[in-house]
């Protein structure tokens, strides 16, 4: 069956609020035992939370707009609290720690099976309704965590084909503790200045396939977590992205910092990853480890953006393991493969583990650098926030530089700076590593 959100009362004039016809339609779909939820193009639809269901397509045809509300009161599930708004005294670049459990939402579903976004149209999360401070480099929330534009909980069969996302204020789609999901041929256009506006998090999923995906935003385009709110979802598994671009204002494709479990069985594949502050990261900080993880078929070009306001600094490809705070213990990162990754851009391939043993086991085949200035920013910095230890010495820019690494193997490889890539003393600068190849 087919639910027009026309017929149950929306207005679609950008102006008037029309989450409580939307909602209805949607309960209509529920009690009917599932059908299609439609938006018409040519219209705007403001809304605040929408809980959506089991056996549910929410179609927005071409040219309709589902936009989020003006008013953060909005952002609420039906008879629940006000979430809280957690004000923060430094800036979210500085302290992001997040347990993975949002305070107020935007589409959401929980428990539910058999879900499809889908369609030329577009959803818009109003990132304006959620602004801080704003700088010509950056703009800061006004409190945190803010809604993320979807987020589905315990959900099975999930589909997003298609449709566009855009101005997202926090994740885009932060999928948590779902089986089976299957995310082809969308667009992320968020604003590249806009802080922890991440693309994909898929968190404590198995069996995730992206495909064919085009990402623009700031903080990293796909991202894997294991936060601690979702630990009893199990781990990060089974999941393969393939045939992405990916534009980022910290990492393309990164692993954490939530790294409460097991990150296994990953491939990423026959991607573009370009004008990003970093290409691939592996950011342990918690207890869990990350294994048996394949990259191959890679582009990847970085640039320097602010020093400050966003992590890295250029590095094409960055494995990093050390404890979120004093005291604290990190899991383990093991049997990572790199392949066919061709790299360019204004830093090298950064290897650091905290204590020795913790990363192990990286093979680097047909691997490229190519360091080339870009930018105004100074290199030589490397970046290692959030932890303890955050600022390893500003004295050269290598094509390749690790610390306490472990059995790490390099075939094929091939490291060579361009004219007026400044600061290169030398092309591999290992410290405290064991059993190292070329």
């Amino acid at each position: 069956m087919e639910f027009n959100v026309l017929d149950f009362g929306a207005m679609g004039d950008g102006a008037t609020p029309d989450t409580a016809a939307i909602q209805a339609a949607v309960d209509a779909c529920r009690r009917s035992g599932g059908g299609r939820v439609t938006f018409p193009g040519g219209r705007v639809y403001r809304s605040g939370t929408l809980e959506l269901c089991s056996d549910l397509e929410l179609r927005l045809e071409m040219g309709a707009v589902l936009k989020g509300s003006d008013n953060i009161a909005d952002y609420r599930p039906r008879g629940g609290p006000m979430g809280s708004k957690e004000l923060r005294d430094v800036p979210s670049y500085v302290n992001c720690e997040y347990t993975g459990a949002p305070n107020h939402l935007f589409l959401c579903a929980k428990d539910c099976e058999n879900i499809v976004l889908s369609g030329p149209g577009k959803i818009d999360g109003n990132q304006e309704a959620f602004y801080g401070e704003v700088t010509r480099w950056h703009i800061e929330g006004a409190f945190y965590p803010r809604a993320p534009m979807i987020f589905f909980e315990n959900c099975e069969h999930i589909t997003l084909r298609e449709v566009t996302l855009t101005h997202s204020a926090f994740w885009t789609v932060h999928l948590v503790g779902c089986r089976d999901v299957l995310i082809d041929g969308i667009r992320i256009l968020n604003d590249l200045r806009m802080a922890n506006c991440d693309g994909i998090d898929p968190d404590h999923c198995q069996n995730v396939r992206i495909a064919n995906c085009h990402i623009e935003c700031a903080d990293d385009c796909v991202v894997f977590k294991n936060t601690a709110a979702a630990a009893r979802y199990g781990p990060c598994e089974n999941i393969t992205v393939t045939n992405c671009t990916l534009t980022s204002t910290s990492a393309a494709l990164k692993f954490g910092t939530e790294s409460e479990g097991l990150f296994r069985n990953i491939l990423v594949e026959n991607c573009v990853v370009s004008r990003s502050n970093r290409g691939i990261s592996l950011q342990l900080r918690d207890g869990g480890s990350v294994e048996d993880v394949s990259f191959r078929n890679i582009a990847i070009e970085t640039r320097l953006f602010h020093p400050d306001m966003y992590w890295g600094a250029a590095e094409p490809i960055a494995v990093t393991a050390l404890p979120r705070h004093a005291g604290g213990k990190t899991g383990v990162i093991r049997d990572i493969r790199f392949e066919g990754i061709h790299c360019r851009g204004e830093g090298g391939i950064f290897l650091y583990a905290a204590e020795p043993g913790t990363v192990s086991g990286l093979t680097f085949r047909d691997v490229s650098v190519r360091l080339r200035r870009s930018t105004g920013w100074t290199p030589g910095r490397y970046d290692l926030r959030p932890g303890e230890k955050t600022e390893p010495p500003e004295d050269s820019v290598n094509c390749l530089r690790a610390h306490n690494i472990r059995d790490c193997a390099f075939r094929d490889c091939r490291f060579e700076a361009e004219d007026g890539a400044a600061l290169m003393s030398e092309p591999v600068l290992l410290t405290g590593c064991e059993n190292f190849s070329f």
